[in-house]
């Protein structure tokens, strides 16, 4: 029991290393990445504090060399998915019952172990694993990530501290209880941070959770279970298991337990999700949360009035960082007539040095995409552009998966605002510009709200502020998270709390204190200190 009212340290956000040639963060980065390409390891299940190996195998191979295995991870039955469950739940009755600032004590040291001695491996795994240049390895992986632990713990500090008035014949108070249960945490390919979050997030609070990471990123995963492990999260709070998505997913719907759902991947797969909650819902012990961050077709609208170096550095590096595989991705684009020129040429000629191969190389800025199934899907759209007379390729083009999964960054010019490629979303390094008339700013905002299905993030460029205050008003709904004169992505914890509505999820707001509620489940407690022994009321004379 605690024996205090504790203040733990202030949160701030972890500052970003530089990887210029010749530093020591470079050198150790680089050594630690051939280190780990020129060996191999071996990925368990986690359960209950053990390694579980189960001998169905799958290897693992870095994107942009995909002829090379970098080592195997274990798939899961569905056996060793119910021991997850069963063993979770009996965690559940200690850690939920542990003092809060052990719990904070337990991922605050998480965050330290990332910001030093782990920074290089997860750095380099996210390299490895998911093709991320060391810029982007070094934001998502170590500083993003730190940034959510540092400052969730600070905000559950916060929560706790939401309490009612009191009076002086009563005592009221708030009891934050985690949810009663486990959590089912599903995590994407493309941010270590997020699959570092998704189930830290609720088990900080006193849940005990059963994550499964994208095959694609168990590679990285393995780095993040060690760092729990290491910081201290006890045997059965935090149980890792791959393998057939449907089979375990399934499973954990199936238990009367099931308490909640902590998603992050495509807006499909969610709807599924929610879906068969909805038909099992006479199951559960309890109502299940369920939060999803899930697809986008960010957009970026520039008026006339805009600087056009200024858009066309916002659509390259809002379309092609991370080859455009993030929720964020600009990936549709309205550009005033009036700027199309300056904006066009600004745009191809940066385009014409960007560099593109293996993350190794620190000079490029442009990897490969995450697997074969991304690389053809993306192909085939390039391939349809070439033979529609709407649309012309002004920019890139060109792909080869002979050794990665390499896409050239691709510019498609369209003169159609209802394209294909304007509405899809296609989660590659493929963005496409619609050039609006000067006079159909209104107009065209409005066509930017109701073109796609989804409202995660967009940008809009202006340097006029009547024309700002418009599209602030007509796209009030188009976008969780909106920017004025910047790039939709980029999103960092603590000062732009992360999610889209429609259909990008439950808006949530990773990286903010919206997101804790949801794993919480509050008890009002009540205590009287003079307690009435007559019924009558003053009324009743």
């Amino acid at each position: 029991m605690g024996k205090g009212f504790f203040e733990v340290p202030i949160a701030v956000n972890e500052p970003i290393k530089g990887f210029a040639p010749g530093s020591p963060e470079r050198k150790e980065v680089s050594e630690t990445y051939k280190k780990m390409y020129n060996s191999t390891i071996d990925v368990p299940l986690y359960i209950n504090g053990e390694d579980v190996k189960t001998g169905d195998t799958a290897t693992m191979s870095p994107p942009h060399d995909h002829q090379h295995i970098v080592g195997t991870y274990h798939k899961a039955t569905k056996q060793n998915v119910e021991d997850a469950i069963a063993t979770a739940l009996e965690a559940r009755k200690k850690w939920s019952q542990t003092p809060w600032e052990q719990r904070a004590g337990i991922f605050l040291r998480a965050a330290e172990l990332i910001a030093g001695p782990y920074r290089a491996r997860i750095n380099a795994a996210t390299m490895m694993a998911q093709s991320k240049t060391i810029h982007q390895a070094e934001i998502d992986a170590s500083c993003e990530l730190i940034d959510f632990l540092r400052f969730n713990v600070q905000f559950m500090t916060e929560i706790y501290a939401e309490q009612p008035e009191s009076t002086s014949d009563a005592w009221n108070r708030l009891e934050y209880r985690p949810l009663e249960g486990f959590i089912y945490a599903i995590t994407p390919f493309n941010f270590t941070a997020i699959a570092g979050n998704l189930p830290a997030s609720a088990a900080m609070l006193g849940n005990v959770v059963v994550w499964k990471p994208s095959d694609s990123q168990v590679f990285s995963a393995k780095i993040l279970l060690d760092v729990f492990k290491e910081a201290g999260v006890p045997a059965g709070v935090i149980q890792m298991v791959m393998g057939d998505p449907v089979m375990i997913s399934d499973t954990v719907f199936a238990s009367p337990d099931f308490s909640g759902v902590h998603f992050t991947g495509s807006t499909n797969v969610f709807k599924g999700i929610w879906q068969k909650i909805g038909t099992q819902i006479h199951t559960y012990k309890t109502y299940p949360r369920i939060v999803g961050e899930t697809g986008g077709k960010d957009f970026i609208v520039a008026h006339k009035t805009s600087n056009p170096e200024q858009v066309a550095t916002a659509i390259l590096r809002g379309s092609f960082e991370l080859q455009g595989q993030k929720c964020s991705a600009a990936s549709r684009c309205y550009v005033s007539k009036s700027i199309w020129n300056d904006v066009r040429e600004n745009l191809i000629v940066d385009l014409k040095t960007v560099k593109m191969g293996s993350p190794e190389d620190m000079e490029n800025y442009v990897t490969a995409v995450i697997h074969e199934g991304s690389f053809d899907k993306l192909v085939s759209y390039i391939e349809q552009a070439k033979k529609d007379n709407d649309v012309e390729i002004i920019a890139g083009g060109g792909y080869d998966k002979s050794k990665g999964y390499f896409i050239e960054p691709t510019v498609l010019l369209t003169s159609n605002p209802n394209y294909e490629t304007m509405g899809t979303e296609l989660f590659g390094p493929i963005v496409t510009i619609y050039v609006f008339d000067d006079d159909k700013w209104e107009e065209t905002l409005h066509l930017v709200d109701e073109t796609s299905i989804y409202a995660l993030t967009g940008a809009v460029f202006s340097e006029d502020r009547y024309a700002l205050e418009d599209a602030m008003k007509i796209l009030q709904n188009a976008a969780g998270n909106f920017y004025i004169n910047d790039k939709p992505t980029g999103a960092v914890v603590g000062q732009q709390p992360f999610g889209g509505a429609r259909g990008s999820g439950t808006n949530d707001k990773a990286g903010s204190k919206l997101n804790l509620y949801r794993w919480l489940s509050p008890r009002m407690i009540k205590e009287t200190f003079v307690t009435p022994t007559d019924y009558r009321y003053p009324s009743l004379g």
